[in-house]
């Protein structure tokens, strides 16, 4: 029989003699299991510097390097959505950020994925309320070619008939879709009923089928020449590069965007929710009922933004929010329920939410209007505390790569942000108190201020509704919501 060596027998003695010594030490340690381990204080995060330049034409562009990985990501923000639709062509600004990569420079829409496939780059573009926004990320060894194919894609798309007919049809097919899911039905009733039909918000971004149905490739290069400037656009570039390189490729590539007039906004002014009414939009044979409630809420330049968001982390901001611990944990009634403060460059909306079982959606209403009540009151130090540590411990995921860093970026240049702002975050979330909280809770919550929207079977649901009394209660068909359903 062979025997080990003398060195590797003396060395697995010294492993065993180690491994037998360290769980007498731990068998010697009393561990307390009947509370969760203590947090360590949250990190200070320290970003690289936020660098600003500005091409001759006056396009301005924001720039981080990171140079740890060979990778760049560059979005383009033009300060145009479906906030700035012409009256008659609801949808207008998102269906042209959707035909903006289905064809430009010269290329097919064909050939435009097949040539950004070719580099291993992504780009893609997509309009919002206020912003339309085209993103590319990129290898630093294809960064030329691929700014090439990102300046063709933001400045010379070709609008192709046949590529509008195809997504016209998707559109349309997508309203006729949403018919049967009760979870848009509840957005788009929620909104118009919150903001009404004359506000950007009270409307859906996709339009209406009357106005899909309308549009042509002239209202699309229309739209596009008129909010397509460089003084309505905003550059935010993260990665392997140098301002030297930024500042000359963009030079070169957008140096010779011409500016021009640009039509501002003039949106009506929104009233605050006066009193509880609760709206029942019939989904016969719906085996959920989906619940919204909510009031006009804040602009993301409020001062209460740091209050605000340890507030709302409170009550339905996470898992071990009031709300989901309440609907989710303790009854079952829900998988889930959850609360936002939806901050925008106009006041959003404070939207609270859950799918509820349909034989507990009266009683589901119930833990909403506890738990909205019991918000007001003083918010326990400990629970407090848990909120802070949560929204700081959480805050540094936003900056792991390029893309995520450049959309936080984004979000800076567009609403001003200090330039110390990322650095900040942290501290500015722990010195928020109690009181702090208590105080925008009542600026911000009125329980007996809100909206209700209940999209379920209303022959199951309603009486129960109705006896809770929680205000008046109106009946709406699907049709009153979404309209006739599309023909395709």
């Amino acid at each position: 029989m062979r025997t080990l060596p003398i060195v590797v027998r003396l060395f697995c003695l010294a492993l065993v003699v180690v491994a037998t010594s360290s769980l007498e030490v731990l068998h010697s340690q009393t561990v307390d299991r009947s509370k969760p381990p203590a947090l360590e204080a949250p990190p200070s995060m320290k970003l690289p510097q936020i660098q600003h330049l500005k091409l001759s034409n006056g396009l301005e562009v924001t720039l981080m390097e990171k140079h740890e990985v060979p990778l760049v990501q560059i979005n383009v923000i033009l300060k145009t959505g479906s906030a700035m639709d012409p009256p008659g062509k609801s949808g207008l600004a998102t269906m042209t950020a959707d035909m903006l990569d289905e064809g430009a420079g010269g290329r097919t829409a064909l050939e435009l994925a097949d040539a950004v496939d070719f580099l291993g780059a992504d780009l893609s573009a997509s309009a919002g309320y206020h912003t339309t926004v085209v993103n590319l990320f990129t290898p630093l060894s294809k960064l030329d070619s691929a700014i090439t194919l990102l300046a063709d894609v933001v400045l010379r798309p070709a609008f192709p008939k046949e590529e509008l007919e195809r997504l016209r049809k998707e559109r349309l097919t997508t309203f006729l879709q949403w018919r049967d899911q009760p979870q848009a039905i509840s957005s788009v009733a929620f909104n118009a009923l919150l903001f009404g039909s004359r506000h950007p918000y009270g409307t859906t971004p996709l339009g209406n089928e009357t106005s899909v149905r309308s549009f042509s490739v002239a209202d699309l290069e229309r739209f596009h020449q008129q909010h397509f400037r460089p003084n309505n656009a905003l550059v935010v570039v993260v990665g392997d590069v140098t301002p030297e390189h930024v500042e000359a490729m963009f030079e070169r590539i957008f140096g010779q965007w011409n500016g021009g007039s640009v039509a501002s906004g003039n949106w009506p002014q929104v009233s605050q929710v006066e009193q509880r009414v609760v709206y029942l939009v019939d989904k016969p044979g719906s085996a959920q009922s989906v619940i919204r409630i909510g009031r006009i809420g804040v602009e993301r330049t409020t001062k209460d933004y740091f209050p605000l968001q340890v507030l709302n982390t409170i009550l339905g901001g996470s898992f071990a929010s009031r709300l989901n611990q309440n609907l989710r944990e303790e009854h079952g009634y829900s998988y889930g329920a959850g609360s936002v403060f939806d901050m925008r460059p106009l006041p959003g909306p404070f939207l609270a939410a859950s799918s509820v079982q349909t034989d507990v959606t009266d009683k589901a209403l119930v833990e909403f209007m506890k738990e909205f009540a019991d918000i007001l009151k003083p918010i326990p130090e400990e629970e407090l505390a848990r909120a802070k540590n949560y929204v700081a411990l959480g805050y540094p995921e936003n900056f792991q790569s390029v893309g995520q860093i450049a959309a936080q970026l984004d979000e800076m240049v567009l609403y001003r942000l200090p330039g110390d702002y990322f650095n900040t975050y942290i501290p500015n979330v722990l010195r928020i108190t109690g009181e702090d909280v208590e105080t925008a809770a009542r600026a911000y919550l009125d329980p007996a201020k809100m909206i209700i929207t209940v999209v379920g079977d209303r022959k199951s649901i309603e009486k129960g509704i109705r006896a809770l009394n929680l205000g008046p209660v109106e009946v709406l068909s699907i049709d009153d919501v979404l309209g006739k359903a599309p023909k395709l």
